[in-house]
């Protein structure tokens, strides 16, 4: 597929209507839309020069006018108050828009690769049974179109749609779960999702070009990759054509599932997704929350997965208003795409809930690696959300310690509270320790919820 010819023909056509029309509105505002509640929301477009446009709308107590210059774009900022609707917004000037069936709720983010993408049809675990109750017409969804640019782009096509069995089977099954569970918890709140996801891209697709000309490394370490004929070769492609487009757009946070491509190029992954939460948040004007979904393992896979899955668990403890779900102990290592989804839309949610709306109290994280302390030849291990920290397997075999040579022997672990000693007959002196260091891992640590440890290593990331 040509992505630029798809892409040049998409937007000439856009520029049509943009220039031949009045008031015209982006892709992402349409009925059925859902914004962000308790807010101030840009609502923006383009119209003729110099024209004087009023905005109405259901949940106003008043009416907004704005006169235009002599360019052709327009901007209203307007509070929304608490959630609510079905309301009605209308915008005139030459002509009248009118946006019907909108809510006042809450709105998320949904990017990445494959895994975000991938919906009921593709055949999850218990996929059909789900569609076939999933009758949420305050759940709304939006599925921006897979489009790469090499600059920022203004608008693409696209439609609101209510939740339905027949639309939920071609939206994010992960989002879908999320917002499901989150609108019980939060009383019916309408939840709206935009997905922008592309099976196959790596991170640097969605990274803006700012932050390669300021880190050079990062894009030096690209051309690892290189091309491909699932995504295109345009680094910050995605992102200028499938995130710029709703910079404006306001949302509550966004939810990543990504990595499994860049386990290809794994070394500076670390920096790279925390410069491209940097630079979204900068973009965006506040640091919106940003929750990550930890890839799992797959069997065809080299054993560079493990960085990945480190780096995501050190940015999700080092990056403030962001957070982690582990999903090593949800599948199988067969399956690149695993089947079972719903546990980690619902985990994403419970994180959500209780550090994002305040709403939700108990252990909803997986235990983490906080601190070690050497003493001798032993290493203590301290954790954290370690409440019933145990063992599924009695004689666990995947931790390991390594002295000064650097290489890593099994290490027997006691388990106390929430520290764990290891030793090891084969390290007199360590000086790092590691926990599940492979692909194929399967975890066997788990806290009084059932959820389990990261993998991770007290070795610096490269």
């Amino acid at each position: 597929m040509n992505y630029k010819i798809k892409f040049a023909v998409l937007f000439s056509s856009l520029a049509t209507v943009f220039a031949f029309a009045n008031i015209n509105l982006p892709a992402v505002f349409t009925d059925n839309m859902v914004l962000q509640r308790n807010s101030q929301v840009v609502i923006w477009g383009n119209a003729n020069p110099k024209e004087e446009i009023t905005l109405k709308a259901d949940f106003l107590e008043k009416e907004y006018k704005v006169t235009k210059g002599n360019d052709s774009t327009f901007k209203f900022v307007i509070p929304t108050g608490k959630e609510g609707g079905p309301y009605r917004i209308s915008l005139k000037g030459y002509n009248e828009v009118v946006l019907n069936n909108v809510m006042l709720g809450e709105v998320w983010l949904l990017s990445g690769q494959s895994n975000m993408e991938m919906s009921a049809s593709w055949g999850i675990k218990d996929g059909e049974l789900e569609a076939s109750k999933a009758n949420y017409p305050n759940i709304r969804f939006f599925s921006v179109p897979k489009l790469s640019s090499e600059f920022p782009q203004n608008n693409f096509f696209g439609n609101w749609q209510l939740c339905t069995p027949e639309t939920m089977k071609y939206f994010s099954a992960v989002g879908y779960f999320f917002a499901q569970k989150l609108q019980e918890d939060l009383k019916g709140v309408p939840i709206g999702l935009i997905c922008s996801a592309w099976g196959g891209s790596p991170a640097e697709l969605w990274t803006p070009k700012e932050v390669f000309s300021t880190s050079p490394s990062l894009a030096e370490n690209f051309k690892k990759l290189g091309s491909s004929d699932y995504y295109p070769s345009q680094m910050s492609g995605a992102y200028n054509a499938m995130i710029y487009p709703v910079n404006s757009f306001k949302f509550k946070g966004a939810l990543w599932y990504q990595g499994e491509t860049n386990t290809g190029n794994s070394e500076g992954y670390k920096d790279l997704l925390s410069s491209m939460i940097s630079s979204w948040r900068t973009a965006k004007g506040y640091d919106f929350p940003f929750y990550i979904v930890q890839i799992a393992g797959f069997t065809g896979w080299s054993d560079t997965t493990v960085q990945i899955k480190n780096a995501q668990r050190v940015v999700a403890q080092t990056v403030p208003n962001s957070g982690m779900v582990v999903t090593t102990d949800l599948d199988k290592t067969d399956d690149i795409h695993p089947k079972n989804k719903k546990p980690v839309g619902v985990r994403m949610a419970n994180l959500v809930l209780k550090n994002v709306y305040n709403f939700k109290n108990g252990l909803v994280e997986s235990p983490a690696f906080k601190n070690v302390e050497y003493k001798g030849s032993k290493a203590v291990l301290t954790f954290e959300f370690a409440d019933g920290l145990h063992f599924k397997n009695s004689n666990s075999q995947l931790f390991e310690m390594a002295g000064n040579d650097g290489k890593f022997y099994p290490a027997k672990p006691t388990l106390k509270g929430n520290q764990i000693t290891l030793v090891s007959t084969s390290v007199k002196n360590p000086v790092n320790v590691r926990y599940a260091w492979s692909n194929v891992a399967m975890p066997d640590l788990f806290n009084k919820s059932g959820l389990p440890l990261s993998s991770f290593t007290t070795e610096s990331l490269k």
